[in-house]
């Protein structure tokens, strides 16, 4: 693979990863990438490293550039393995005993995660500069976004932000820029905020103010996963601004899972009772997708609406999955409702309405829960109780 020039003297060095299809949880149906930099001025700098079985793919694409040797400098934004795990085969190659810039969080995990390396950290503070020539390096402290060690590098001359995990997605393809990419990349950068990303907005929309605030210009964003956006980086620090206020969208999704075909009589009924008020609605078997596209989906929906059946006196463990998955990444300002079918004891629907409510969800009461197969009474309840949850979604915040 070549390298790819993103500027004069800057070049991406990282490598595509074609097959890759989960990613600790989260379904990565493109694929992915693991996005390299390299600085060429009076000193070169390499900003991050790659996934560790493509560590001899990195070190190829940076020889047809230069030898690997001349490197200065590595840059860690990020230590999560993806990102660190080619360190060693790089460290051996340019130098063990060259500069290696990390936040201070990220010197202390990188030693935990490689014991026994004598590398010469060097620990940077946040806006700490530092001068490669005719270029400049600012360093900007990320802290939980999205583990503690995370760090931007900002090129102060050209305006790039080398952004880490921020702004990326899990794309692979030959395709390296925003005006190249396909279709679905705003959904692939949003499965991949609403999957990584969310349970840190409250930080990450601190971060993007505090950014604004300062001034900064940025031109170019090269995150470590995916696409680098060249043509307008704004668009996507403008969606991030949205998903980190989690503005909600005039949308509901209807999440169920079903035994006999009873809960899911259930959904659709109800599914047909939000969209009878105008509000948008997509009704989700769970075992038709994957927690981490339902994620997608929850991110920007007003309203959230569960059903499961009962068993063994408890949620079905599918829909016990996506609520423990959900309730992880913490998403606000929902309206919630809850649903369920049952045989003989039916604790399901109270458990769900319970993790809903936990979550700090506005439930819609009563939530229908109905024995056996759905009656055409049973219909009309379920119709009702989605008509109740569009209004309210119409209605807005209350």
């Amino acid at each position: 693979m070549k390298p790819t020039k993103i500027a004069d003297g800057i070049y991406d060095v990282g490598v595509i990863d074609w097959n890759i299809r989960d990613f600790h949880g989260y379904s990565t149906d493109r694929g992915t990438s693991y996005n390299a930099f390299l600085i060429v001025d009076k000193q070169v700098a390499l900003i991050d490293t790659v996934k560790a079985p493509f560590a001899d793919q990195l070190i190829a694409n940076i020889s047809q550039i230069m030898d690997p040797k001349k490197i200065d400098m590595v840059i860690s934004n990020h230590t999560e393995m993806d990102h660190s795990g080619a360190l060693p085969r790089i460290m051996h190659r340019i130098g063990e005993q060259k500069p290696l810039f990390c936040s201070k969080m990220g010197a202390r995990n990188l030693a935990g995660h490689f014991a026994g390396a004598a590398w010469n950290y060097q620990p940077v503070a946040d806006g700490q500069e530092l001068a490669l020539g005719d270029r400049t390096l600012t360093f900007i402290e990320t802290r939980m976004i999205h583990w503690p060690d995370s760090m931007f590098t900002y090129l102060k001359e050209d305006r790039i932000l080398f952004s880490s995990d921020g702004f990326g997605q899990h794309y692979a393809g030959f395709e390296k820029f925003d005006d190249q990419a396909g279709a679905d990349l705003m959904r692939q950068a949003k499965k991949y905020y609403a999957n990584i990303l969310l349970l840190y907005a409250p930080r990450i929309l601190a971060l993007l103010e505090k950014v604004a605030a300062s001034g900064i210009r940025i031109d170019m964003i090269c995150p470590d996963h995916g696409i680098i956006w060249r043509k307008n980086p704004g668009t996507i620090i403008e969606a991030y601004l949205k998903w980190s206020r989690q503005i909600p969208e005039k949308r509901a999704v209807v999440v169920y899972d079903t035994m006999w075909k009873s809960t899911e009589i259930m959904a659709n009924a109800i599914a047909e009772g939000i969209s009878s008020t105008g509000v948008a609605v997509k009704p989700i078997h769970i075992r038709s997708s994957h927690r981490s596209d339902i994620m997608t989906d929850v991110l920007d929906a007003a309203a959230v609406v569960v059903g499961s059946p009962t068993l063994n006196n408890q949620i079905f463990p599918t829909v016990a999955d996506v609520l423990t998955y959900m309730k992880g990444l913490k998403p606000a300002s929902k309206i919630a409702g809850a649903f369920g079918s049952y045989g003989w004891s039916g604790e399901a629907v109270k458990l769900v309405a319970e993790e809903l409510a936990a979550m700090k969800f506005r439930l819609i009461e009563p939530p229908p829960r109905i024995q056996y197969v759905p009656d055409p009474d049973d219909m009309a309840t379920c119709m009702a109780y989605g008509q109740k949850i569009g209004e309210a979604v119409m209605a807005g915040p209350a």
